[in-house]
């Protein structure tokens, strides 16, 4: 549904966005290890997460991150 990489050197983050039987599964990354995970039910909550992460993902951009 949403999927993000960005990489610096040799570091790497990850921003996922998926569906589930029950919700959605947010998620993110940082050199393959999960350091947050959330399932919602409400997609409000699922919306500000995204913009969350769209925040951060440009902060990283600005600061010298590529998508790959």
């Amino acid at each position: 549904m949403f999927t993000k990489h960005l990489r610096n050197a040799e570091h790497t983050r990850r921003y996922t966005i998926a569906s589930t039987d029950q919700g959605w599964e947010v998620r993110k990354e940082q050199d393959s290890e999960v350091v947050k995970r959330v399932e919602y039910h409400d997609w409000h909550r699922v919306e500000r997460a995204r913009r969350s992460m769209t925040l951060e993902m440009d902060e990283l951009q600005h600061a010298g991150w590529r998508e790959e």
